[in-house]
């Protein structure tokens, strides 16, 4: 057989020739729009992160058996036509949960203990030109005692509530799905956990329905002072009425995704006046070491599987 990884660097520094027990691999570090058909052509095995294989492209590939996603979402592929062609498509569930969870709590703490102002404090070396041992004008506090609402309460979204709960937080939640409605913490309305909450952790998929689900007329419901945190998809925060309302209600800002990734040019987020109370991160929160590599096992089992059931 024939493997292709469209875009290898998405993966980081993963170890991906354990693939190649399984056929010819060729590993290609990105695949532009144009590049698609000249990468996939006579492969028996696709593996993307992020390029789109849409009808146009799996119409003119007759030796594809297999389109392996190294992610969880499956909208860079065309379902429907993939079934009708024959076409197996797997993705890998779960595989990032713990890692997800984990940079979450990373940014809550970073920006309760005010971290982002003391490292520049320290940075610039006004500390060493103190009179005293310390320094206190940015006000931290315990995560204790807060008020922590969780807006998608999936995998990642309980497991963030467990981990709240471990520093004395009290997590209550909105499922933007309506489904995930029997778990042992409070329910709240969408408007109810925007105006209540001390935190606001976003864990929910983009669809129609969760597009700029905090536009600007709710993030005005925000609790003034609050922080907020996104780790699920950028589309569902509306940035530009965000980085109005940001010095407006006093928000502390955690993102790991934007709208539009890489970040833009003279991006509204990038006003200097925000940058002691914003964190942003380059869409890495899926991407710990551990993460990466039950990523690529779940991509092996999956080949396997395929393999199993006669489709490849």
């Amino acid at each position: 057989m024939k493997i292709a990884i469209l875009d290898a660097l998405t993966l980081g520094g993963c170890d991906l020739e354990s693939l190649s027990k399984w056929g010819e691999l060729t590993l290609y570090p990105t695949t532009s729009k144009e590049e698609r058909l000249a990468h996939s052509q006579g492969q028996t095995i696709l593996i993307t992160n992020k390029v789109v294989l849409d009808e146009e492209i799996l119409s003119q590939l007759p030796d594809l058996k297999l389109i392996c996603i190294s992610a969880t979402g499956m909208n860079n592929v065309d379902l429907a036509y993939a079934k009708k062609r024959g076409i197996a498509v797997k993705n890998v569930a779960g595989y990032s949960t713990s890692g997800v969870a984990q940079h979450t709590l990373l940014l809550v703490l970073a920006l309760l203990g005010k971290l982002p102002y003391y490292h520049q404090y320290t940075q610039k070396g006004a500390w060493m030109e103190s009179p005293i041992f310390t320094h206190l004008d940015e006000e931290m506090h315990e995560l204790k005692g807060k008020k922590w609402g969780i807006i998608g309460m999936g995998a990642i979204g309980q497991r963030v509530a467990k981990l709240a709960t471990a520093f004395g937080a009290i997590p209550s939640y909105h499922s933007t799905s309506g489904a995930n409605t029997h778990q042992p913490y409070p329910a709240l309305t969408l408007e109810a956990i925007l105006e209540e909450s001390d935190i606001l952790t976003i864990h929910a998929p983009l669809n129609e329905k969760t597009h700029h689900l905090l536009n600007e007329s709710r993030l005005k419901r925000v609790k003034r002072g609050a922080i907020l945190i996104n780790v699920g998809r950028g589309g569902i925060v509306d940035e530009e009425a965000l980085s109005r309302l940001m010095l407006e209600r006093n928000l502390w800002v955690g993102l790991d995704v934007l709208e539009s990734e890489p970040m833009q040019k003279n991006h509204p987020l990038q006003n200097p006046a925000l940058k002691e109370r914003l964190i942003i991160t380059p869409h890495i929160a899926w991407g710990y070491k551990e993460s990466r590599e039950r990523l690529i096992k779940g991509v092996e089992q999956n080949i396997q599987e395929a393999l199993r059931e006669g489709l490849l």
